[in-house]
């Protein structure tokens, strides 16, 4: 299986620095770097509306993102609480 490289959008990253607990955030940067090697996880599930985007659920943080499987890339879109990431 081919590797995938991960982007991570400005906004992204933002939300993910902004997490206040370092052992959540060291959590979902795993989950993150995991879909290098596996942009389907089990559990993974497909956005609906969408063709292409994903969401992850890391304990109460969801992981959204993109898969271009022509390019190998996934792009991550937002990284947030269950709560308030579908706003």
């Amino acid at each position: 299986m081919a590797s995938y490289k991960v982007l991570i959008k400005t906004s992204a990253g933002k939300e993910l620095a902004a997490v206040d607990s370092q052992s959540v955030r060291q959590k979902l940067v795993g989950h993150i770097q995991g879909l290098a090697i596996n942009p389907r996880p089990h559990g993974a599930e497909k956005l609906a509306g969408y063709d292409d985007r994903y969401r992850v659920r890391p304990g109460n943080y969801r992981i959204v993102y993109l898969i271009d499987d022509d390019a190998s890339v996934v792009t991550i879109f937002k990284v947030g609480q269950r709560k308030d990431i579908y706003r």
